[in-house]
């Protein structure tokens, strides 16, 4: 047996879509809780105001980046070039080619970031422009800025590692890095902020320290695959050139929701002080089920998805994507209506302390709300987005992008007299729903999407339990005023018993209409 047939039967040896998943969901979950300390821990030291508006988008500048970079266009293109090599070609070819594109990708970061670390103040007015009216907020998040930017470099090739991992199915790895961003903030906040003229500032040298603590966590890992790269530029190399080609039009195309939240923030800059801040808190809270489940899928989807295209397995292309469009509406719904039911209890129990206020609270509510309506949405796009990339169609998703880019940017101007930041937040809703849609379209007219039997009676099943599940917390939950006087102590176990029945009354719903997990279960 050949060196690329040994590796690749070792990869199809392995558990299926749902077990892979389960993994990711599970270390993604131990992410997103200590994000969620994280936030608690931000929350108290800089509440909601300028130090908190500075450094959110001091963060999201280079946050944003990888996710349009190093997660959507990058990650999107690579790994089904990748899978290509790993199932066509010999072991030196697949390292060639990582040696080539490690060497490449970190030319190019390197270039971005110093020309970025140099024009930070240019930088902040773009992406903040409304922080011009305040030369102190605007110098501290331009300081902030020079700071964390080089995080993008160091996270970029953090995700060129974790997408050869992901490509091999050691997804636990990859989805467990992301803590140590997490507990590296916390440690600023405990220690370096002291330190700092301003707190903002640890927060800053925290990001700087966690992309260097995340590239040096995954490298061991790919030298156990004996797949370390020994990076050196080489343009030429045809899998670069068609990464490159993949990726010109990936760059809009699969991070359009990315793009829409940061004009979120860009008009956020224009309103009172504190906008910024609530749509960050409320688009944290989205983030949990979106990244424990949402992404999960789509990470473990996307090299089963480009495999099959590699082997020409129509079929089975199609049942991965209905697969994957029946675990999103499992977690999905549910998801979205807990969190419109319980976002001041959320908000409450998570952020309210320190310099935390009930208005930040109530104004927080109202675009969590707003969030949640779309999440559903932001889900769907996320495995529905892979059907063309796993095809190595990047084309597509970008005439779709543009289509929802225009329909976000209209329904902002539309809804952000009348509902200020949440106005905001519901036209990114509505905007991915449109996304999702033609997505769905698409692959349905090219009959890559075929929906199996039974999708009416599963419809009626799930909704049938979020109906109970959302009967019971508009019940027993109590007014949100209440949670105020609580301790952090009962607010904890308060919000845990209403979880722990919602999910007991969704799941049982599930059972005893005859849903069974090994209805999820399919081979990769």
């Amino acid at each position: 047996m050949s060196e690329k047939s040994t590796s690749t039967a070792a990869v199809a040896a392995r558990g299926g879509l749902l077990r892979s998943g389960m993994v990711v969901s599970t270390m993604t979950l131990v992410s997103r809780v200590l994000g969620l300390v994280r936030d608690v821990v931000i929350a108290m030291l800089l509440g909601a105001g300028s130090g908190a508006d500075a450094f959110f988008v001091a963060f999201k500048i280079p946050n944003f980046m990888r996710r349009l970079f190093a997660e959507g266009a990058f990650n999107q293109a690579f790994v089904p070039v990748l899978s290509e090599y790993a199932t066509q070609r010999t072991r030196a070819e697949v390292r060639e080619l990582l040696d080539a594109v490690a060497g490449s990708l970190g030319f190019v970061l390197v270039l971005i970031t110093a020309l970025a670390i140099a024009a930070s103040p240019w930088l902040v007015w773009v992406f903040a422009p409304g922080f011009q009216s305040d030369p102190g907020k605007l110098a501290l998040t331009a300081e902030m800025l020079r700071l964390t930017f080089p995080y993008l470099l160091l996270i970029s090739l953090t995700a060129f590692a974790g997408s050869v991992l992901n490509t091999w199915e050691r997804f636990a790895v990859p989805a467990f890095t992301p803590v140590l961003l997490n507990l590296c903030l916390i440690g600023s906040a405990m220690w370096l902020t002291p330190l700092m003229r301003d707190p903002a500032l640890g927060l800053a040298w925290g990001v700087l320290i966690a992309g260097a603590a995340q590239l040096l966590f995954q490298l061991p890992f790919l030298a156990r695959l004996g797949l370390t790269p020994r990076p050196w530029p080489n343009f030429r190399h045809a899998g670069v050139r068609r990464i490159l080609a993949l990726m010109a039009p990936a760059l809009f195309g699969v991070s359009v929701s990315q793009i829409n939240l940061l004009l979120d923030t860009v008009l956020a800059s224009f309103l009172v002080s504190g906008s910024v801040s609530w749509l960050y808190y409320s688009d944290r809270l989205v983030e949990l089920p979106l990244g424990v489940f949402g992404i999960a899928i789509a990470t473990v989807i996307l090299p089963a998805l480009s495999k099959r295209h590699a082997e020409q397995s129509r079929e089975h292309f199609s049942h991965m994507l209905d697969w994957a469009l029946r675990m999103v509406l499992l977690i999905g719904l549910p998801s979205a209506l807990a969190l419109v039911l319980l976002a001041e209890p959320l908000l409450v129990s998570l952020f309210h302390y320190g310099a935390m206020t009930d208005h930040d609270v109530v104004m927080a509510a109202r675009s969590l709300r707003a969030y949640a309506l779309g999440l559903l949405a932001f889900m769907l796009i996320k495995v529905l987005a892979p059907g063309y990339y796993a095809r190595q169609d990047t084309r597509t998703p970008v005439k779709i992008g543009v289509v929802a880019m225009f329909a976000n940017m209209v329904l902002n101007l539309a809804l952000i007299v009348p509902l200020a930041h949440a106005g905001l937040a519901l036209a990114t809703a509505l905007s991915a729903f449109l996304n999702a849609g033609l997505l769905g379209l698409g692959l349905r007219r090219r009959g890559v999407l075929t929906f199996q039997p039974g999708w009416g009676r599963y419809a009626v099943q799930v909704l049938g339990g979020c109906t109970l599940m959302g009967a019971g917390l508009w019940w027993l939950t109590p007014e949100w005023h209440a949670w105020v006087g609580w301790s952090a102590w009962r607010r904890a176990a308060e919000l845990a018993l209403l979880v722990v029945g919602g999910v007991m009354a969704y799941f049982g719903w599930l059972a005893l209409t005859g849903v069974r997990l090994h209805h999820f279960r399919l081979r990769g």
